[in-house]
């Protein structure tokens, strides 16, 4: 019974989130709690706790973690001051006569958006008040309108430069490194963050290329669910007015990737050069002023604090989990596993896709890829093959119902009249895509490897 309190431990945590309770104080907690007792029975070590502060020290000193809020800044100053607003205008405004043409502008703006916030919710929530209005006023059937702003939305944990991407190539480096010490490599190789960005950036586009494949194709064999605008409701769109609503936000974006990508910045200095840069363009749109900077301020210092709240929690269920030897627990495990590191692969990937159902991506992150992810790692995956597969896997969760966290925020902003399983309906051909694209993962590895390989 006490080799399997690991196993106990992690159940624990997970039956405490589902009765609602926040999730950092939950990890601590609960990990606290399972380490007194274990200490009165005299089955864990309180000594084990004496690591706390260095891990604690280890987090808010992090070079790479200091990109996180600058990120955010940089995704909330782009939200709030109706910058995508401008560049879906200018978009549809350019494609809308187009059968098909306003779904893909949308599937475009929701890629640029996702690059910039990183954080699914706030771009789901943004493109259904921005876009699905619009969608279903010039005709789109509420199936492809809701399914194609989930999807896009969905993209920001795939597409670099985004928050998720931040936070599990930290978390790789980690434990990439565990996973060569454990097989006797003490001059181990590094994994970074920009390993990672370029690692997803081939996936991502491929991504998106699908989804706009697939609503131009559904345009042409299905014109009533995807109608272009009518002559009377076309805008002026220009060549001038495009430019205006792209050009800004995509140089942005891409000196920031192509920084990070070049070797010219490392994802901290780059997310600074973004976030200075965002602020200077909502300056320049003539949308900043110091009420809407006093409102950016609080969302990032909101969202940046509840990041690190759940790393220290993380930080110290970890070390609880590992002070009971849940390490070497989860590496008997897996070696017992049929199909060995297939095998146990498939069993991470399905285990990960279903706690992604009721957990974010940051806890997943932090908590379960730290348990797994040298184990696999040892075993012989690439470790930028399989940030990417873990990237796309946690998108696919996010986007199924009946319990995708995508599916519950467009809900929450979308009009009456839409209904739920219109929304569910309309999700499933995306999903299909990003399994297509899971599979293709896994049968061309290279083309997460291929990009970091040429590049570092």
């Amino acid at each position: 019974m006490v080799e399997f309190l690991p196993l106990i431990l992690f159940a624990a945590v997970f039956v405490a989130l589902l009765a609602g309770y926040s999730v950092a104080a939950t990890l601590a907690g609960v990990a606290l709690l399972f380490a007194l007792v274990g200490a009165a029975f005299g089955i864990f070590d309180l000594r084990d706790l004496g690591f706390l502060p260095s891990r604690l020290y280890g987090i808010v000193t992090n070079h790479t973690l200091i990109a996180v809020p600058l990120f955010v800044l940089m995704g909330v100053t782009l939200e709030r001051t109706h910058i995508a607003e401008t560049l879906l205008e200018s978009l549809s405004s350019v494609m809308g006569g187009i059968r098909g043409g306003l779904g893909i502008a949308v599937t475009l703006v929701g890629m640029l958006m996702a690059a910039s916030t990183g954080i699914v919710g706030a771009t789901v929530v943004t493109m259904g008040l921005l876009a699905l209005p619009t969608m279903l006023r010039h005709g789109y059937d509420p199936k492809l309108a809701t399914g194609t702003i989930c999807a896009t939305g969905t993209l920001g944990q795939i597409i670099p430069p985004s928050i998720a991407l931040v936070l599990l190539g930290d978390v790789l480096s980690g434990a990439y490194q565990q996973a060569q010490l454990s097989l006797g490599a003490f001059s181990p190789k590094t994994v970074s963050v920009g390993d990672l960005f370029a690692g997803a950036l081939l996936p991502g586009l491929v991504l998106v290329g699908l989804y706009v494949g697939y609503l131009a194709v559904t345009a042409l064999l299905a014109p009533k669910r995807a109608p272009g605008k009518a002559r009377e409701q076309r805008g002026q769109g220009s060549v001038r007015l495009l430019l205006r609503g792209l050009l800004p936000p995509l140089i942005l974006i891409v000196a920031v990737l192509g920084s990070i990508l070049g070797g010219f910045a490392t994802p901290t200095e780059a997310a600074g050069v973004g976030a200075m840069g965002a602020l200077i363009l909502a300056a320049a749109y003539r949308s900043l002023n110091v009420p809407v900077l006093r409102e950016i301020c609080i969302s990032t210092v909101k969202t940046t604090s509840m990041v690190f709240f759940i790393l220290i929690g993380a930080s110290v269920f970890s070390l609880v989990f590992r002070g009971y030897g849940g390490d070497e627990l989860v590496q008997g495990l897996f070696a017992e596993m049929p199909g060995g590191v297939w095998g146990a692969t498939i069993i991470v990937m399905l285990t990960i896709f279903l706690l992604g159902f009721i957990l974010d991506f940051i806890e997943i992150t932090y908590v379960v890829v730290p348990i797994v992810a040298p184990v696999l790692l040892a075993m012989g995956l690439d470790p930028v093959w399989l940030g990417v597969l873990i990237a796309v896997n946690l998108q696919t969760s996010f986007l199924t119902p009946p319990f995708g966290f995508a599916l519950f925020y467009l809900r929450g902003v979308a009009p009456a009249e839409v209904a739920t399983l219109d929304i569910y309906r309309g999700v499933v051909p995306f999903i299909v895509l990003q399994l297509a694209l899971m599979v293709v993962l896994v049968a061309v590895p290279e083309l997460a490897t291929w990009l970091p390989d040429v590049l570092y």
